[in-house]
């Protein structure tokens, strides 16, 4: 099999045109969010523009520090992007999320590295790549889970101050909405791995076809990486969820929805 053909500017430019189209039904929808989508866009760009001139002098200059530099950069800013968007959690289920998602993360890209693959966790052409599949998912996993189960906090407060009342334990009242936002989490992959292979080829999979990888290789490849996605994004939720709610009440047993007034 051929490798991937390169791909000029020019043609490349040519992607734009879709944008457009987008941003023109989104007006004649009248969907305000065209300048959200234009901004998204950009700042895509120059990311990925950036982070493939940082990977390419990366494998040009391999280093065990920086390929565990990038990795930790990549946990990092996921856990930026998820607090960023739940500041109304108070600070210790915010440390929860932080340590789930990067414990979560961190150990399912180390056992798929490692055991599945059978590569030194330092190799920055499999840890880098995969690290950013697995710490992304885990990230929108969270983020999904996150909003489900605060809205279901808020439209459910004053419900959880009567139970309370009578004398109902607040894990008890709290746990089934953490299932539900688990279940919201799974419900993207799970749907995704029901249609693989049928309705669609996943991102890796064409990736590697296109650069030569027998079909056969990236499809090991393309399972793997679904089994290991749905696994991190199930841990990460789970544990911000599962732990996150014990920081929701006092010993007295009193709801704490937020951050605590400071005496």
């Amino acid at each position: 099999m051929n490798s991937a053909l390169d791909l000029p500017l020019l043609r490349f430019a040519l992607v734009y045109i879709l944008l457009l189209a987008v941003l023109w039904l989104m007006k004649k929808a009248r969907i305000h969010k065209t300048a959200l989508l234009i901004t998204a866009s950009m700042r895509m760009t120059v990311q990925l523009i950036l982070a493939g001139l940082l990977l390419t002098w990366i494998f040009k200059h391999p280093h065990p520090l920086l390929t565990l530099g990038y990795v930790c950069a990549m946990v990092l800013f996921a856990i930026h992007r998820v607090l960023s968007q739940h500041r109304g959690l108070n600070k210790r289920f915010q440390w929860v999320v932080a340590a789930s998602l990067a414990g979560s993360g961190l150990a399912v890209l180390l056992f798929f590295v490692c055991l599945v693959v059978g590569v030194n966790i330092t190799e920055a052409q499999y840890t880098i790549p995969l690290g950013g599949m697995i710490i992304g998912n885990a990230m929108t996993g969270l983020s999904l889970a996150l909003n489900t189960f605060e809205q279901n906090l808020a439209a459910n407060t004053n419900r959880l101050a009567s139970l309370l009342n009578w004398g109902a334990h607040p894990q008890d009242i709290v746990r089934p909405m953490a299932n539900a936002a688990l279940e919201t989490a799974l419900l993207p992959t799970i749907n995704s791995m029901l249609g693989t292979g049928i309705v669609w080829l996943p991102g890796m999979l064409t990736g590697q076809i296109l650069a030569g990888t027998l079909p056969t290789t990236a499809i090991l490849y393309q399972i793997a990486i679904m089994i290991a996605i749905c696994a991190v994004v199930c841990l990460a939720v789970f544990c911000s969820l599962y732990f996150g709610c014990h920081t929701l009440y006092d010993k007295h047993y009193r709801l704490i929805l937020a951050n605590p007034p400071k005496e």
